[in-house]
């Protein structure tokens, strides 16, 4: 740093001070000050801090999401003014009240039922309080030092965007229905006319025709897809649950596969348990869907000569199936969106322009469905695995049919 004294010129302070008793009185003054003001400013933030104390209360009146916040013995201690709007009960009747002390309100009744159980863990579900009232529940347990001291509940409306996802998902079954029946038509049209019921045709005719078909094929399977997506979104998919074998599905996929696989040389393992596999609660049909898509994409985004593994295993409280592959992978920084409805990666795109996009996200919206899980790791060129699983309920097979299995 530039210096105005050189070292020759350069005063020292501290020696005149100390050598000049009026400037050392002044100094010892200024120094009294000096600590005077530092207590007020200790004091001062020491005020604010408890203003904002204080306040606590009042910022969180300001959200527009409801807040309750719990302590270690399951007692409300804070709620702000969104509850109040939410439920219309006055908070000064909810505060201090335990989470089943505050059952003896009608409008809580819902919401308690499900914070009786899930208090004491993270979790997110959404709630219907009433027809027209849908609140998307989040609880947050409060850890001090490993150890739960209350908990956090938040509460959105999501109301309108539930009735916006309503009237989509009604458009899109008017629009499916509507486009279902003609394009069925055509189909049944072009294999009548494939088929020489109205005469041969040439070889430039029934490659035109072929073209048609193959195109209206398309259409198809993506009428269906919405027409599942529309299913899924309106919270009426899983119609037939029952008891299944899940080897038995994945083995009639398999074979329903087994010509294209034959086609393309791969080579496919099926890797069963040692240990038997009993039977799961399930869809059987929406769970083949679900397993398929995710087989299918294995199968058609590979190279000839290929192989693909299918791992089947029973773990303490699910069933865990693994589909890997070593076809094309899917690109680091897309993986993220793996599972939104019409991604493709930007590597199939380029190998293959067909396809919905959707496969992967009804695969995850059924299997999620069962209370399972779904998650991959892929590694672009080298290949993908999924991973996803189906929960054992005992107690859930009693019910439906009277004896354990």
């Amino acid at each position: 740093m530039f210096s105005f004294w050189n070292k020759k010129e350069k005063p020292n302070f501290n020696k005149d001070m100390a050598s000049d008793p009026a400037r050392n009185t002044s100094r010892q003054r200024r120094d009294a000050g000096g600590e005077e003001k530092f207590g007020q400013r200790e004091k001062f933030d020491q005020t604010v801090m408890q203003n904002f104390h204080d306040k606590d209360i009042e910022i969180i009146d300001y959200l527009t999401e409801g807040i309750l916040i719990f302590d270690e013995d399951n007692r409300l201690f804070s709620v702000n003014r969104q509850i109040e709007k939410f439920f219309k009960i006055r908070k000064e009747a909810l505060l201090g009240k335990t989470i089943f002390e505050l059952d003896q309100f009608p409008n809580l009744n819902a919401l308690i039922s499900f914070l009786g159980k899930e208090i004491h863990k993270k979790g997110k579900k959404k709630l219907k309080i009433r027809d027209d009232f849908i609140l998307d529940i989040m609880v947050i347990p409060i850890m001090d030092t490993g150890n739960r001291t209350g908990a956090l509940v938040v509460l959105d409306d999501i109301t309108y965007k539930e009735i916006i996802n309503k009237i989509k998902s009604e458009f899109v079954d008017l629009v499916t229905h509507q486009l279902w029946t003609p394009t069925s038509a055509v189909k049944w049209s072009l294999q009548m006319l494939l088929g020489g019921e109205f005469g041969n045709l040439n070889k430039e005719q029934k490659s035109f025709v072929e073209k048609i078909y193959k195109a209206n094929d398309k259409a198809i399977k993506l009428i269906g897809d919405l027409s599942q997506v529309s299913q899924i979104e309106g919270g009426r998919y899983l119609s037939d649950m029952a008891l299944s074998d899940i080897e038995e599905v994945i083995s009639s996929l398999v074979e329903d596969y087994q010509k294209e696989i034959d086609k393309k040389r791969l080579k496919l393992e099926f890797k069963k348990s040692e240990e038997q596999i009993p039977k799961v609660i399930i869809d059987k049909a929406k769970m083949k869907i679900a397993i398929g898509n995710i087989l299918g994409n294995a199968i058609k985004y590979i190279m000839p000569g290929g192989k693909i593994k299918i791992l089947l295993r029973k773990n303490e409280k699910e069933i865990e199936i693994q589909i890997s592959d070593t076809g094309l992978g899917v690109p680091n920084r897309q993986q993220k969106r793996v599972f939104t409805r019409f991604f493709r990666g930007s590597n199939i795109i380029q190998k293959d322009t067909e396809g919905t996009g959707l496969g992967l996200y009804i695969s995850k919206s059924i299997i999620e469905a069962h209370n399972g899980r779904i998650w991959f790791i892929s590694e672009e060129g080298k290949g993908t695995t999924f991973f996803f699983t189906i929960p054992l309920k005992k107690e859930f097979a009693e019910f439906i049919t009277g004896k354990f299995y």
